[in-house]
């Protein structure tokens, strides 16, 4: 069984239908791209799947459970974190008081220490500015961040939107690096990149999005030197 499995799922921004009907699965343990052109509606796909907008029609479902009605606020105590576009970090916060956000669902104080711990030492630059302002840190610190206080959650799965966007390549690489790792530490990833090459380099199997339909699927490697995708996606 899937561990996120998405069915016939429409979404409607009014009368512009943005989602038309898709269906994909995510399985345990697997990193999953959903890639395509801006407008696609990649973000609006993870936007329904946490909850954050209605879905018009279909089935969202999470490790056996239909979650399609539950309210965000809840699926992250199921296990559920989303990375946002934008990072969207409390800029007015500390570093520190960001990261104890994220583990706002659990109550085991000894063990959101550990996670803290494990953060720290997963992000080496986030203990050195765990005083400092969300708000002054550069824009790969802050996604850092983003990722590091949704790991604080403990989740079973992690959505994540455009890492990397306006990162500098330095940056780039890195938090790539760092979604590999958290694979490998057995947290399953959806990933939305316009970088579609760097997506396509660490994931399992992805998606093509085009206006709204999954116009291709299949493994990653594969996609990676399909004709088409390479003249749409990858510049080649």
């Amino acid at each position: 069984m899937a561990m996120l499995e998405v069915k016939n799922l429409e979404v409607n921004y009014g009368v512009i239908k943005a989602i038309k009907g898709i269906s994909f699965e995510v399985n345990e343990g697997e990193v999953i791209a959903l890639i395509g052109a801006n407008g696609a509606g990649k973000t609006t796909i993870l936007h329904t799947v946490t909850g954050l907008i209605p879905s018009k029609a279909g089935q969202i479902i999470f490790e056996g459970k239909d979650i399609t009605k539950v309210p965000g606020y809840k699926l992250v105590g199921m296990g559920i974190a989303h990375v946002p576009e934008g990072r969207r970090v409390f800029s007015q916060l500390s570093v520190y008081q960001n990261l104890k956000m994220g583990a706002y669902t659990r109550s085991d104080k000894n063990e959101i220490e550990e996670s803290l711990q494990m953060i720290y030492k997963r992000f080496p630059r986030l203990e050195e500015r765990k005083n400092q302002l969300a708000g002054t840190l550069s824009g790969g610190e802050q996604q850092m961040l983003a990722m590091g206080r949704a790991l604080m959650s403990k989740p079973r799965i992690m959505l994540m939107d455009e890492p990397s966007m306006g990162l500098s390549p330095i940056y780039v690489n890195e938090i790539f690096d760092i979604i590999k790792e958290v694979s490998a530490g057995g947290t399953t990833v959806l990933l939305v990149e316009q970088n579609a090459k760097k997506a396509l380099s660490i994931a399992d199997r992805a998606y093509v999005l085009e206006t709204g339909k999954i116009s291709l699927s299949g493994d990653a490697d594969v996609l990676m030197n399909d004709d088409s995708v390479k003249k749409a996606y990858l510049g080649e």
